[in-house]
């Protein structure tokens, strides 16, 4: 087992033990405080943690090195797994959601606002303190299942950060004109983390299976590869006219295709270029392979680059 793996594999115990025990935690005080708020986070976290088991169980295979027969290695199934884990978050989060419109309705339910502030004031300190340490443990790794993994631990700080803060302020409504929305509080604040958290969640949802049928990255990502790419051509006299850039789970390939001016072209030149291309994307991108390939007369279909 190579370092990277190992690293991985220690992130992702870390965060399935801790997302259990949270977990617990959340049923049994969902339970005994009676907030449909409290419910949808430990439900949340809890199909969490079905993926988290398969993914650390399937992570041998995403370290697997490419092959002729499989020319992507196991890249497209790390995809596949983030896919079904943002569609299993999907329909957590909007079937909560729907329970907690269905109580609204149904005249709403009054809540202890202090227990429930000072118990989302702890977790959000625990949470706090396990995200720092997975950041750090993964500075020097690239992973789309981290990263989705990190990502899941600052909503949790977020959301128990703000749902403290909003049960906090409802115990402020008492005698006000806003009494009157204290048995429907719970049920908002359930919507708004849905609001708040969908953003970004289909954002990863997108990338993955934009991945998994192999369409190029997204702009910023094209953008910095043009940049670095275009840099080493032009100090080698080539003239790049076309990007085909593949992205799948962890893995990017990239093949330039150029022009040069001249009638000849060295292969000892075009050997460094290539080197010298690769250890630029390694800077920035693991995982990454780059190629050159000089345009024929006859490969029309290619376009310039914007």
């Amino acid at each position: 087992m190579n370092k990277e793996m190992k690293m991985e594999k220690r992130i992702l115990w870390l965060s399935l033990w801790t997302g259990g025990l949270f977990a617990v935690a959340e049923f049994f005080m969902a339970i005994y405080s009676g907030s449909q708020a409290v419910l949808m986070d430990a439900a949340y976290d809890a199909s969490e943690l079905l993926i988290l088991g398969l993914m650390l169980f399937l992570m041998p295979l995403f370290h697997r090195p490419i092959t002729e027969k499989l020319p992507f290695g196991f890249s497209q199934l790390e995809s596949i797994l983030v896919i079904i884990k943002g569609f299993m978050l999907l329909s957590v989060t909007f079937g909560l959601s729907a329970k907690s419109v269905e109580v609204a309705l149904t005249g709403g339910n009054e809540v202890d606002g202090v227990q429930i502030s000072i118990f989302q004031a702890v977790v959000a300190l625990v949470s706090l303190g396990i995200l720092l340490a997975m950041r750090r443990m993964n500075r020097t790794l690239s992973s789309p299942i981290l990263d989705m993994e990190i990502y899941g631990w600052k909503v949790d700080v977020a959301y128990s950060l703000g749902m403290g803060a909003a049960f906090f302020g409802s115990t402020f409504f008492k005698g006000t004109p806003l009494e009157g929305i204290s048995p429907y509080f719970d049920q908002i604040v359930s919507v708004l983390i849905v609001l708040f958290m969908m953003p970004e969640a289909l954002k990863m949802l997108v990338r993955a299976i934009k991945d998994v049928f192999l369409f190029s990255p997204e702009k910023e990502t094209m953008d910095r590869i043009k940049e670095i790419c275009g840099n080493v051509l032009e100090r080698r006299g080539l003239e790049p006219v076309f990007y085909d850039v593949t992205r799948t789970g962890r893995r990017l390939w990239v093949s330039v295709y150029f022009r040069k001016d001249a009638e000849f072209l060295v292969v000892r030149a075009l050997q460094d270029a290539m080197r010298e291309a690769n250890e630029a994307l390694a800077e920035e991108f693991d995982h990454c392979v780059c190629e050159l390939i000089m345009a024929g007369p006859d490969e029309g279909h290619l376009q310039p680059q914007d």
